[in-house]
């Protein structure tokens, strides 16, 4: 039998179009409910079933539980939802997933949707080219359908067969007759082969084929679809790599949930799997070609099932158990705001880039949070009088400054990469809007690291401001912390409202004229003889750059206006 280069590279080149197919109609279904999943997902409440059946739900409609999981772990990461939240909801995605081996198993063998799908793809071309974003995402949803089952079909003509070339089954026979050594064998083969294409759908198509050609029976199927169910958590895993604790611990609990359910699995496999071909006998499909489809597909539902069953009532434990295992690592107090940590974006989450906004969201509130702790840093150092208190408390502003400018390129960068993926027009409009929000939230920080070097500058040269001084400026920096408190509330704020924005407008009104009225009295003061030239000038500048933050702030709730205007 020839089987060469050529037809090895065939059967990979299959698999890339059933994998590119699946990919697109993924995440044309994540853009066409993107902002539905949002809201279901961060409107789920602590009831475990609630979160098993949407899991379950959001895994049939996007038609991968990597997505899901990753999905998950990236609202886990962001602060969304909890460990115990998300548990369930990875619960109900691994039933989810199921779906797709029924879809193979009854579309995919009984009809040859694949000779139909080149002329559904004709359906696709109109929409794709639609100037309308809903239509395009129809096309693409179409288009990723076709190319799935153009790449099953491609995948059953490639791959050898075994009928007329029976030699085939030579090596597979040194690995079948191992008793449960081939079990193990052949789980260990699942989770590679699931691992290296990062899709445990992908993998049950083979698997589907590899049966319903001969190549393997049904029980060694069966534990290639258990290694598929712990070679699938990979990919979340990888995605909370460099995502918080909690993301570590929503990717851990999905691999600890699928581990354990392969674990019982393996003590009941034989009496499990001749039940399953019990059941098929009786209510399967009579033609044999779809007999081998029907009771893998089967399998994989009442294990994933019966894995639910037995873990839904000790999930709590198995949080606390998670909680246990993966520690949060101990920072000091005092040091936690000056040391240098992205605490929600990760780049690993990037693969739900519709989704990951969100991490960019609370982020961005963070990045407030830590300009206006700059700030009132700044406040304390006017009034510091002691030379290492000052000195100590102008270094530690310096780290602030320097993290300020850290956290803006790498806020911009993680967004210039969710613009450059596949966006909706909303989203590309609120990367837009969140990259103007950082520019303005780090001109802030700049502004608060002027005036602490102004203050430097005073102490150098040995003046001192008088009480009115001192008064003066502590009415202005009491206004721009309370106009910094507000801005933190409108990023906070997910149900933004036009009052906001005029309360912002207030308090921007009120720091210019406080700003004017400053200096109009100032010229007056100087030309009394009530201060120096020198006093006046870095007074001034402190105004100055206290009304500039005033202007930074305002920048920063009418970007959020603006958008909200927009939708």
């Amino acid at each position: 039998m020839e089987y060469g280069i050529k037809e090895i590279l065939t059967l990979i080149g299959s698999l890339g179009i059933f994998l590119f197919g699946m990919k697109m109609m993924s995440e044309a279904l994540q853009k066409v409910a993107g902002n539905r999943l949002r809201t279901i997902l961060a409107a789920m409440t602590s009831n475990r079933f609630v979160g098993i059946i949407t899991g379950f739900l959001i895994t049939a409609i996007i038609q991968s539980s990597s997505a899901t999981t990753v999905m998950v772990v990236s609202f886990v990461n962001a602060g969304l939802l909890s460990l115990s939240q998300a548990f369930g909801v990875i619960m109900g995605a691994n039933v989810g997933t199921t779906i797709t081996a029924w879809i193979v198993a009854l579309l995919g063998f009984k009809v040859d949707i694949s000779s139909v799908a080149i002329p559904i793809i004709a359906f696709s071309v109109p929409l794709l080219f639609s100037k309308h974003n809903s239509r395009r995402y129809v096309g693409e949803i179409i288009m990723g359908f076709s190319l799935l089952f153009l790449g099953i079909g491609l995948l059953k003509s490639s791959v050898p067969d075994i009928n007329h070339h029976p030699e085939i089954l030579e090596f597979l026979k040194n690995y079948t007759a191992l008793g449960f050594g081939s079990v193990l064998l052949f789980l260990l083969v699942g989770t590679i082969l699931t691992i290296v294409v990062q899709s445990s759908s992908a993998t049950m198509a083979i698997t589907l084929i590899m049966c319903s050609q001969g190549w393997i029976d049904f029980p060694l199927a069966a534990a290639m679809v258990l290694g598929e169910n712990i070679g699938t958590t990979i990919t979340a895993n990888i995605a909370a790599w460099s995502g918080n604790i909690a993301a570590k611990r929503a990717a851990f609990s999905h691999f600890l949930f699928n581990m354990f359910g392969v674990c019982w699995m393996l003590v009941a496999f034989y009496p499990f799997t001749n039940m399953v071909q019990t059941i098929v006998e009786k209510i399967g499909p009579s033609n044999p070609s779809e007999i081998s489809a029907f009771s893998l597909s089967l399998f994989h539902t009442m294990f994933n099932i019966c894995n639910i069953c037995i873990l839904v009532w000790f999930s709590n434990y198995i949080v606390k158990f998670i909680e246990k295992i993966i520690k949060k690592k101990a920072v000091p107090t005092n040091d936690n705001d000056e040391i240098f940590h992205l605490q929600y974006i990760s780049t690993g989450l990037l693969s739900t880039s519709e989704l990951s906004i969100l991490q960019a969201s609370k982020e961005i509130v963070v990045y407030g949070e830590r300009t206006h702790k700059m700030f009132n840093q700044v406040r304390d150092l006017l009034c510091e009088n002691e030379t290492i208190e000052f000195t100590k408390r102008y270094s530690r502003i310096e780290k602030y400054e320097n993290i300020s400018d850290r956290m803006e390129i790498e806020i911009a960068n993680y967004l210039t990469s969710l613009a450059s993926g596949r966006l909706s027009t909303e989203s590309k409009k609120q990367v837009q809007t969140k990259l103007r929000i950082i520019s303005e939230v780090e001109s802030i920080g700049d502004s608060c690291y002027n005036i602490a070097r102004i203050l430097q500058r005073k102490r150098e040269q040995e003046v001192e401001f008088s009480k009115h001084i001192a008064e003066q400026l502590q009415t202005m920096f009491e206004l721009v912390d309370r106009a910094m408190s507000q801005m933190e509330h409108c990023l906070n704020d997910d149900d933004f409202q036009l009052s906001e924005l005029h309360k912002s407008q207030n308090f921007e009104n009120e720091i210019n004229n406080l700003r004017n009225q400053l200096k109009t009295q100032n010229v007056e003061d100087v030309k009394d003889g009530k201060y120096p030239y020198n006093i006046s000038t870095l007074y001034m500048d402190i105004v100055v750059e206290c009304e500039k933050i005033g202007d930074y702030i305002i920048n920063v709730v009418e970007a959020i206006a603006d958008f909200k205007a927009e939708k």
